[in-house]
């Protein structure tokens, strides 16, 4: 009884601090409307933005993986191959009509002759509050058909290659990543994916906000939408970590003799853990294809997977709240805080050495590095952020102020 009210305060309290952090991006996006001569920072097109909504998509991807490697003990490295199939599922389902044959111009229109946009349009009607309907259940069907293709092929290529261990694994899911990557790029499927070329003119989340009869925004929701997506997948992650299913991935983590001894189907956990974690890395790719706002195969590149490997690393192994603190922090100082690094500075005619273009990606790299080799568990280690636990540091901060006092 006491355990059951314990878990109910716990998601009420984990419900309230979910709403509480998507009202905050609302707020913070809209901020500048509501107050005017509020700093750059907060101008939409600042990078705090660009953290944000990057951050939100590569902390699913991120946390997707961690599933797999953290939790079962399975070392792949295809993320960007199914984000990959994700973008490109999305992109090439919700293209409007009206807009294929400019986007497929070097291949005379798509051979796809479908759209999502288009399909609820018919139903719901092209303006008003029908239209606005008809555009956010597109673009979560094709979020969802996303996933279901990214877990298809992770279910066709789990048939061999989860029968492999450690590093071969690694080599196998980085070998299909990369085949996947030439064939998107392949001229014979180019009314399919357009070849070496983007996808574009989709639904992005600059989409999302509202805007009044002559185009003027009235409520930006472009950061709140990869939020609000991010946060119910991850929450769904998290529930199935904490379900008999997580457990059983667990024991396989810890040991795959006793997890056998004790009735767990090694190979049906290790595939259905392979299966969902490319799920929600197909839907990363789709919410990542929205956020540079066209498909692109070039883009999805081995590179890509290193960096999330890299997230899940620094955050900890085993940890979802660690992945997502890695992913923000990692963005952050990727995308934003180091950038003055990359500019040359003069300080009257003297040039300030090595400030330079590439200088920040040097700094970055020793960074991680220092991170790495000082901090081999990661920020968060194995464990996760909980209310319980910020409260207890709160508590231990308030008992050393106190015995300070007391002792001044």
């Amino acid at each position: 009884m006491l355990q059951t009210k314990t878990k109910n305060r716990t998601l009420y309290r984990s419900a309230l601090g979910i709403a509480g952090l998507l009202l905050l991006v609302i707020l913070l996006e809209n901020i500048t409307a509501l107050i005017p001569g509020m700093p750059a920072i907060f101008q939409p097109t600042s990078q705090l933005f660009t953290v944000l909504k990057k951050g939100a998509v590569y902390s699913l991807v991120a946390v997707s993986m961690n599933l797999l490697n953290g939790f079962t003990g399975l070392f792949s490295l295809g993320q960007a191959g199914f984000m990959l199939l994700g973008a490109y599922t999305y992109a090439i389902l919700t293209v409007p009509m009206a807009a294929k044959d400019q986007v497929y111009y070097l291949y005379g229109g798509s051979a796809v002759k479908f759209s999502l946009v288009d399909l609820f349009e018919s139903f719901l009607g092209t303006s008003g509050a029908g239209g606005a309907v008809a555009m956010i259940l597109a673009v979560l069907v094709g979020l969802v058909a996303a996933g279901l293709v990214a877990a298809l092929f992770a279910a066709l290529i789990g048939l061999p290659v989860l029968r492999l261990k450690s590093d071969y694994l690694a080599i196998a899911t980085l070998g299909f990543a990369e085949i996947l990557r030439a064939i998107f790029q392949w001229q014979t499927l180019g009314p399919i994916t357009n070849g070496a070329n983007m996808i574009k003119s989709f639904p992005t989340f600059s989409d999302f906000n509202i805007k009044n009869a002559g185009g003027q925004v009235l409520l930006r929701l472009s950061t709140f939408v990869p939020f609000f997506v991010a946060i119910v997948c991850i929450a769904t992650i998290v529930l199935l970590i904490h379900s008999s299913f997580g457990r059983a991935f667990k024991a396989i983590r810890d040991d795959e003799v006793a997890a056998e001894a004790m009735g767990i189907s090694l190979f049906q956990h290790k595939m259905l853990s392979f299966v969902i974690s490319s799920f929600f890395s197909g839907v990363g790719g789709a919410l990542f294809a929205m956020y540079v706002a066209n498909a692109q195969a070039m883009v999805f590149t081995s590179t890509m997977t290193y960096e999330i490997l890299l997230i899940v690393v620094i955050g900890g192994i085993g940890s979802i709240s660690g992945s997502v603190i890695g992913t923000f922090l990692y963005v952050a100082c990727s995308e934003w805080w180091l950038r003055f690094l990359d500019m040359e500075t003069y300080i009257g005619s003297f040039k300030v050495p090595f400030l330079r273009s590439g200088f920040r990606m040097v700094v970055f790299s020793v960074v991680i590095m220092i991170i790495v080799l000082f901090f081999s568990k990661g920020i968060m280690g194995d464990k996760e952020l909980t209310w319980e636990g910020v409260a207890g540091w709160l508590n231990k901060l308030k008992s050393k102020k106190k015995l300070t006092e007391k002792e001044g």
